[in-house]
């Protein structure tokens, strides 16, 4: 029998849950602390020219105090839709516009506020467990499906579903070292 059929298929679980994981790091980043961060607003959505684009590929994005952001459009016009993307976000932040660069200033957050984005950082967190026990079961189902074509033993099926469970709660185990984090830094004052 051939070991690499489950190689194959614990290499692409790895390389999957990976991608579970610094999707949620990504999602993580959108929440708001008290500070000011690019990552908060650079992939808003900016209707520019009747097309849906990332901020981030028509404005730079400046931090230059901890509590400031300044976005300066590439496009002078474009500056109207930038406002009212941010108008629109979840940042709860309304941007000064003096006619050529935006400026958003973060406010302290309340006790009431950092609440809310902790929950915000679970349900998200949640998603990508969630999302890291999809691939898990899509990998199983590969393995089963490996043992009934006669391609793997059942030996060999229950070291890989044990592999599987390894892995699994390494990469769970991760999404909650980042969940710990960032909830750290949202209650820090």
């Amino acid at each position: 029998m051939d070991d690499s059929y489950v190689d194959a298929v614990i290499s692409d679980t790895r390389e999957k849950m990976s991608k579970v994981v610094s999707h949620t790091r990504e999602d993580f980043a959108t929440v708001r602390t008290g500070r000011a961060s690019p990552s908060l607003v650079e992939k808003l959505k900016v209707d520019y020219y009747g097309t849906d684009v990332p901020l981030q590929q028509i404005a730079g994005i400046q931090v230059p105090e901890a509590r400031l952001m300044v976005i300066t459009p590439y496009d002078k016009s474009s500056l109207k839709s930038i406002e009212k993307a941010i108008q629109a976000s979840d940042l709860g932040i309304n941007p000064g516009n003096d006619g050529t660069v935006l400026r958003l200033a973060f406010p302290q957050l309340t006790e009431e506020r950092r609440k809310e984005f902790v929950k915000q950082v679970h349900a998200k967190a949640e998603d990508g467990r969630v999302s890291v026990r999809n691939v898990r079961r899509a990998a199983r189902k590969d393995l089963e499906s490996l043992e009934k074509d006669g391609d793997i033993t059942s030996d060999e099926l229950d070291r890989a579903e044990k592999e599987l469970e390894k892995i699994t709660h390494d990469f769970v185990a991760e999404i909650d070292k980042m969940l710990q984090n960032k909830e750290q830094e949202l209650l820090q004052v």
